[in-house]
This record gives C-alpha cells, sequence and structure tokens, in this order.
C-alpha cells in the first residue's frame, strides 16, 4: 500500500469489510470497491436490501444479517441511507466506517459523520479504496492526488 493515512492504514488492517450500495449494475462505484477489496484478498461482504446475491457473492440486507464479525464498512449509498447505516455500524460493534465520495458529495451525511464521532467510531470522510489498495490504477492515483489537495481525500 501506497503511503497511506494512518486512518486508512487503520481501515484496510481489517480483513472482513462490508461494501453497502452493491449493486444488480457491475458499473456503480460500490461494486468496482467491492471487487477491488475482495481482489485484494480481504474477505468483502456485499450489502443490500434487494439482492440475495450480487457480483456472484451472497448479499445480506444489512449488517445484521452478516454472520460473524465485520472489522469495517465502506458506505457507497445514498447520503440518505448512511446514518442508518452507522446505527447498523454501532449494533454491531463495527469501529470503522469510510463514507466513499469523490468529486460530488458521494455518500457523505453530516448526520452520519456527527453520529460516528458521538459513538466513536472512526470514520473517514471522502475517498474510497480504490485510491489506496494497490496497485492503484492511473485514474485514482491522479483523484487522489487532486482532492488530497482539497481536503476532500485523508493525506
Amino acid at each position: 500500500m501506497a503511503k497511506a493515512p494512518r486512518s486508512v492504514a487503520e481501515f484496510l488492517a481489517g480483513e472482513r469489510i462490508a461494501v453497502a450500495g452493491v449493486s444488480r449494475s457491475s458499473r456503480q462505484a460500490a461494486n468496482a470497491i467491492f471487487r477491488k477489496l475482495r481482489d485484494s484478498g480481504y474477505e468483502a461482504v456485499p450489502i443490500n436490501p434487494k439482492a440475495s446475491e450480487l457480483e456472484g457473492e451472497r448479499c445480506f440486507p444489512d449488517l445484521a444479517s452478516v454472520p460473524g464479525s465485520i472489522d469495517g464498512v465502506v458506505v457507497a449509498t445514498h447520503p440518505d441511507v448512511a446514518l442508518e447505516l452507522v446505527r447498523q455500524c454501532e449494533e454491531r460493534d463495527v469501529g470503522r466506517v469510510w463514507f466513499h465520495r469523490s468529486f460530488g458529495v458521494g455518500s457523505v451525511s453530516e448526520d452520519a459523520v456527527r453520529q460516528c464521532e458521538a459513538l466513536g467510531i472512526d470514520c473517514i470522510v471522502g475517498g474510497c479504496p480504490l485510491m489506496f489498495c494497490e496497485p492503484v490504477d492511473v485514474g485514482h492515483r491522479c483523484m487522489r492526488w487532486w482532492l488530497q489537495r482539497r481536503g476532500r481525500v485523508p493525506s
């Protein structure tokens, strides 16, 4: 992993990461994140309340349905869903959340970020694992560089 910020390194030190927002459309950001994590050796768990299987893997409707422990959750959903996912993290004792965002609002909800802070859940606001899991493609390397300089990705 290339010089990852401490928060990113700690998040990616987990072995089992749930990705909320994996879709039937393989072109969605959540799907790319899920595949990258899975292909990088993580046990990636897809979360979508409307599917039982995605990307060839069993999919779960929520965090409560996932058997076993979860080390972290990537939130790659509409921001309206983020707060509920943080509540589910609290119930499951998940201590790390990463809110996906590149150039727009992404999955970031200010209420969800405040709730993480209130609960003591470590959260990353902005960027995504594709910007840090080696090998990082040129597009994500450039996005990371650009967005770090604007304070929208951990640096």
